[in-house]
């Protein structure tokens, strides 16, 4: 097995949030090159398209030039940003320019660290050559099931299971300095099927894991749509009840339709603060919209706000965790808004 066993998320070496806040430049951008998807899954809020369609959330492609817009807009923060994640709420190989979008932020040189998340379907060999050539410092490889007839079962999508092996598999070949990263729910797997993920897996990845189902999105009920009691956390860490959102401090995102969200999990736009057509990143980042966010959830209003107080991320996937500094923080947040 040449394979690390190893959650996707780096927990370790973090940067002290607590030591750097506020920050003059986000840490990571999240920009979504596709809000639609090719899959169905049954976990995953894209995959009710009635749902979607109620939000009147827009569905397809992020325009090339909107996306060379949000690079150059990079110029005005005073530091690097450390991480570009292209993916958000849909497929993002289907945007078919997604290698440009690739090679444009890297060219920039404002950007040096690039990854992605993909369900691996589109990751042909010729995709693959392309997402390589063009710079992708990491992919992460979602499995959504052992076997076609899992994959009908969970992601309502007709697939060839040893097709999507073939495509992992031939994209690790050609890897040379890109992460790869497999993940899988491991919610309804026997011990016989965990070996066989590992067995299968492992030989062309970089770092490999399985993961717990957990209720991140908010307002979508994932436990009742995959009839599922989740009791731990996504990497089997303990449920843990937390007032501030430290994603807010460090990271935003950008849609498909380059309307701007707080937050990367707001798949029903009701976070929105801002749209890069209109605005720079620079403008957004430092508006009143994500200073109000930012100073209700340190003074414990988090849970007032409908959608960020049913937000599962924070109980089952807290990489940090800033409440015990919320006060001295709100302070710091106050006196930077107030200086000229």
């Amino acid at each position: 097995m040449s394979a690390v066993i190893k959650p996707r998320i780096n927990l370790e070496n973090r940067t002290k949030l607590e030591t750097v806040i506020p920050l003059a430049t986000p840490f990571v951008l999240f920009v979504d090159p596709s809000s639609a998807c090719n899959f169905r899954c049954t976990f995953c809020p894209t995959g009710d398209h009635e749902l979607i369609r109620g939000t009147g959330r827009y569905q397809g492609t992020l325009d090339f030039d909107v996306f060379k817009k949000i690079i150059d807009d990079l110029a005005e923060f005073p530091d690097k940003i450390k991480v570009l994640r292209l993916y958000k709420d849909g497929e993002p190989l289907l945007n078919k320019h997604f290698p440009d979008m690739i090679r444009y932020a890297k060219d920039s040189g404002h950007v040096p660290y690039i990854d992605t998340t993909t369900n691996a379907f589109y990751l042909t060999p010729e995709k693959g050559k392309q997402l390589v050539e063009a710079g992708l410092d990491r992919i992460n490889i979602s499995i959504d099931g052992l076997s076609d007839a899992d994959y009908m079962k969970y992601t309502k999508t007709r697939v060839s299971f040893e097709k999507i092996v073939e495509n992992v598999k031939a994209f690790y070949e050609i890897r040379g300095n890109c992460e790869v990263c497999v993940k899988m729910p491991g919610d309804f797997l026997s011990d016989e099927e965990r070996k066989f993920f590992f067995d299968t897996f492992s030989p062309m990845a970089d770092r490999i894991s399985l993961e717990n189902f957990a209720p991140c999105w908010p307002e979508f009920g994932v436990e009742e749509r995959m009839g599922i009691e989740i009791t731990q956390g996504i990497y089997n860490n303990p449920i843990l009840d937390t007032q501030t959102c430290p994603y807010i401090f460090y990271s935003f995102a950008v849609n498909a339709d380059g309307l701007v969200s707080l937050c990367f999990l707001d798949w029903s736009r009701q976070l929105a603060i801002g749209d890069v057509r209109t605005q720079s990143l620079s403008e957004i980042w430092n508006g009143d919209a994500m200073f109000e966010h930012r100073i209700n959830h340190l003074l414990g209003k988090r849970k007032e706000n409908k959608v960020c107080g049913d937000c599962g991320q924070l109980t089952h996937c807290l990489p940090d965790n800033i409440d015990p500094h919320a006060k001295e923080l709100a302070e710091k947040l106050i006196a930077s808004r107030a200086k000229p």
